[in-house]
């Protein structure tokens, strides 16, 4: 069910912004450099660390609706696992298109990366894959 239209906005959890602004201090080596290399650089524009629901986003473009979710050890378990298709599917019910890449993506196939992001801009049926560990995530051609 699709829970998005035009005269929607996305649910803002006000409790959320003291721990996005933390997770946007802290940010881990493959996120700081997809923004600090690419994602800052770009128009449209991205937010990081933004609050969706009860959620926080890695990186949130909303002219695009496209969330781009970078994936540590952490959610290669099987608990990891289940969360983020739960929260998958929830954020594609508002209209969002979720796109996963791995820390080692990021670290060892940045190219790659940015221009599996470009494409997600242009393609309107965007279709996520199944990584080998059972986790969504892109794949990088």
């Amino acid at each position: 069910m699709l829970l998005n239209n035009s005269d929607f906005h996305l649910p803002y959890n006000q409790k959320l912004v003291a721990k996005a602004k933390e997770l946007r201090k802290k940010a881990t080596i493959p996120e700081q450099k997809l923004w600090q290399e690419y994602l800052r650089f770009l128009k449209p524009r991205f937010l990081r660390q933004r609050p969706i629901d009860n959620f926080i986003v890695d990186f949130y473009c909303a002219s695009c609706q496209l969330v781009i979710e970078i994936d540590g050890d952490s959610h290669f378990t099987q608990e990891g696992q289940k969360y983020d298709f739960e929260r998958t599917k929830i954020l594609e019910g508002y209209g969002l298109t979720v796109v996963r890449f791995t820390n080692e993506q990021v670290m060892n196939h940045f190219e790659g990366v940015c221009t599996e992001i470009e494409r997600s801009f242009f393609q309107k049926d965007r279709k996520t894959v199944f990584h080998n560990r059972g986790v969504l995530f892109w794949e990088i051609h």
